[in-house]
């Protein structure tokens, strides 16, 4: 069966393990982030992992880039059955030492990003029952000063992602992860 995954953040860490790992259950992967020269070793590497990769290159802080990333995924491979929000680069700085652009650039990304891409993914997804996976890490769960930016991000991504599996919405399903460790084999992270 064709079976297309959207991973966000794909160019490193844990959205490029992820990628890798979701090539091996998934048909195609459509790998999205900034940096185009890491995205295209990442599609190496799910090519030979048996799935075909597609790239999208794009800031996902910009407004526009869900709507891109969407119908590129959707013109290529015609559905969407998972989709697994992981970027996210928020700095870890200090609360009073954090500028507003660097609250603001946090919050765009890892949670506005994600919003505008599931809104727009929502119609697709519903048809295939597909899920969605938002990415945090534990800092939501026990903020302190010295990573304040992260800890709010990630409780806004936390709610957003409670109040989507909350509604289930014409058979909508999400998850949120929060404590990732690695895989047996080192491939992709592994939740408890």
């Amino acid at each position: 069966m064709n079976s297309v995954a959207i991973v966000t953040g794909a160019s490193q860490g844990i959205g490029r393990s992820t990628a890798n790992r979701v090539a091996r259950d998934f048909s195609s992967v459509m790998l999205a982030a900034r940096n185009a020269n890491a995205l295209t070793e990442v599609a190496d590497t799910v090519k030979d992992a048996g799935a075909e990769p597609l790239v999208c290159d794009l800031d996902l802080c910009k407004i526009e880039s869900a709507e891109t990333l969407i119908k590129a995924t959707l013109d290529r491979f015609g559905r969407i059955d998972a989709l697994l929000n992981i970027a996210g680069a928020v700095p870890q700085i200090d609360l009073f030492e954090m500028t507003d652009e660097q609250w603001r650039a946090g919050m765009e990304l890892k949670l506005h990003g994600a919003r505008r891409v599931i809104l727009l993914a929502w119609k697709a997804l519903k048809e295939s029952k597909g899920s969605v996976v938002f990415m945090s890490g534990s800092a939501a769960l026990d903020p302190r000063p010295a990573i304040a930016a992260v800890a709010a991000t990630n409780a806004a991504h936390h709610c957003a992602c409670q109040s989507i599996r909350r509604t289930r919405h014409q058979g909508w399903r999400a998850g949120q992860q929060h404590r990732a460790r690695p895989s047996d084999d080192g491939t992709a992270a592994v939740f408890p």
